[in-house]
């Protein structure tokens, strides 16, 4: 896609010139420019705090994100943050040399929250849910500690189908992470620009740029988890139907009130048939008309 070094940001050096690889960053990016441009995560002028955990996800985030402020595409300013939250076992210098190598504004921050999940959560449980929070908080701090009107998130495609079927089989509700949000205080976005964007290209991605990926099973809670009972339930039914997650995401996109339960989202009591059979009846053209069924 670039063949010069000068023409690129330092995170794209040494990438590699296969085809493959470019229709994979093409694919990439076209997604999450779909994505910014389809929820309006946009503010130019403004800055957002790009979260970088070390993952595979963040990684790719931070890559597409700078490609896509190259192109002139992304009229924001961007500086990435790293949250060490003195999990045993994190290797705190990758990520500071890692964004200073590569030129990236950054900024880390370290706060032992995982000595309080510790304290917290009873033993036997997993940590996840109260991590999160403490971490959510945390990075809406330094958001506005630097003047940030966004936090940046590297969930992809899975991880919200993942949420979906999460809170189906075990929150009772139809819900899931969404591509932009405002928080509880009603000062920050939450954006999600790798909405559209597969794990497996993320995985590739990082993998073929040699990213130092940090695992994410640095707290030795993650055997058993809700969510990795859910990712094999997916993962079955993709091999048997190939194709069968990007399917079942759309249809997150396209959602029909009329033919669901809810009776907050559809008004079914004002209901009215448009005619009787022998016409005798008259038509009010304010009521609610009934859904074509299919």
């Amino acid at each position: 896609m670039y063949e010069e070094a000068d023409d690129i940001h330092p995170l794209f050096y040494g990438a590699p010139s296969t085809t493959e690889f470019k229709k994979l960053r093409k694919r990439i990016v076209r997604a999450t420019r779909e994505a910014i441009e389809q929820y309006g995560m946009i503010e130019p002028g403004t800055r957002w705090l790009v979260c970088l955990s070390g993952g595979k996800d963040s990684y790719t985030m931070l890559a597409v994100l700078h490609e896509l402020k190259w192109r002139g595409l992304l009229p924001v300013e961007i500086l990435a943050c790293n949250l060490d939250q003195g999990q045993p076992g994190f290797p705190a210098t990758v990520l500071p040399e890692f964004l200073e190598k590569m030129q990236v504004p950054h900024r880390i921050e370290y706060e032992d929250t995982y000595s309080i999940v510790k304290d917290k959560v009873p033993a036997g449980r997993t940590y996840c849910a109260l991590c999160s929070r403490l971490r959510r908080g945390n990075l809406y701090r330094i958001a506005r500690e630097e003047g940030c009107s966004a936090v940046v998130l590297g969930h992809h495609r899975d991880d919200i189908l993942e949420t979906f079927f999460m809170n189906l089989f075990h929150g009772g509700r139809l819900a899931t992470m969404p591509p932009k949000l405002v928080n509880e205080e009603g000062d920050l976005f939450v954006y999600r620009p790798l909405a559209h964007v597969a794990e497996a290209d993320c995985e590739k991605f990082s993998a073929a740029m040699k990213y130092p990926v940090i695992p994410c099973d640095l707290c030795g809670s993650q055997d058993g988890l809700q969510r990795q009972q859910v990712k094999q339930i997916l993962d079955g039914w993709e091999k048997n139907s190939p194709g069968r997650r990007q399917v079942m995401f759309r249809s997150l996109m396209n959602t029909r009130p009329s033919h669901l339960l809810d009776p907050g989202l559809f008004d079914f009591k004002g209901l009215i048939r448009s005619s009787a059979k022998d016409g005798s009846e008259e038509v009010d053209e304010n009521a609610t008309q009934i859904p074509v069924l299919r």
